[in-house]
């Protein structure tokens, strides 16, 4: 029966939840259905994923064989024995030392082989001062003078060592205008400890570089020392040019 609309609200029993309450279960369980349904497909669809992308695992093929397949073994004796190695051979004969037949008419009658005493005396003469039975001759070792200087860096055993210093003479010019300054000079030092050789590496004033040179010519080293021989190597001195009354 419809409900009749008064003031303050209704009038009776309210209009629709007879209908709701009857619905009710019906729509809670088509939801319920749908939402488990939904679950599951998505749930499925991801398993389903992971088994097709899935690797198939290798399969190993077995196959059995018989005793009588497997034939002979090896012999003991021929099992280390290496291969045969075929040689070809040669496309030509060897002319080298064969024999070659010369008629008669070309043969001297005056020409003789020598014996192997006189072969050996050819070969082999005796030395002058020798004795009768033979002997030895000995020459003199021949010196050679190493002209070449040595790289820039030489491993040695043992370094040389100034035996004799000298002092630069200070130029009577760079004293009369105060100048001072340093030079770096290179000195071959040769197999007997003596400067062969002087090179300017680096100077502070031109000025110092021919005082410098001058007083590496007169060093004195002990040689260095390689594989129990001296060596030739180059040293690095430096020269330091300072006035004595200026602070």
């Amino acid at each position: 029966m419809p409900s009749v609309a008064v003031a303050g609200g209704f009038k009776g029993t309210q209009y629709g939840s007879v209908e709701l309450k009857a619905v009710y279960q019906k729509y809670w369980t088509i939801g319920l259905g749908i939402a488990i349904g939904i679950h599951l497909a998505i749930l499925g669809s991801y398993y389903l994923v992971g088994l097709l992308s899935a690797e198939e695992p290798p399969v190993a093929h077995v196959r059995i064989l018989k005793y009588s397949d497997l034939g002979p073994p090896p012999s003991i004796t021929t099992a280390n024995t290496p291969p045969p190695i075929s040689v070809s051979a040669p496309t030509a004969k060897p002319t080298v030392g064969a024999p070659v037949p010369v008629p008669d008419a070309e043969v001297s009658a005056e020409q003789t082989i020598a014996t192997q005493t006189e072969m050996s005396q050819t070969l082999a003469p005796i030395s002058e001062g020798a004795g009768t039975e033979g002997g030895v001759e000995i020459q003199q070792d021949i010196k050679i003078d190493d002209d070449a200087p040595p790289a820039d860096f030489v491993a040695v055993e043992k370094e040389p060592v100034v035996v004799k210093k000298v002092e630069p003479k200070y130029p009577e010019l760079a004293m009369r205008a105060g100048l001072e300054g340093k030079v770096w000079v290179k000195i071959w030092v040769d197999k007997e400890g003596k400067p062969k050789q002087v090179v300017i590496l680096k100077s502070d004033a031109e000025i110092f570089n021919e005082p410098a040179v001058e007083a590496a010519k007169q060093f004195i080293f002990t040689p260095a020392y390689m594989n129990n021989g001296p060596v030739s190597v180059w040293v690095s001195v430096p020269f330091k040019f300072k006035l004595a009354d200026k602070k």
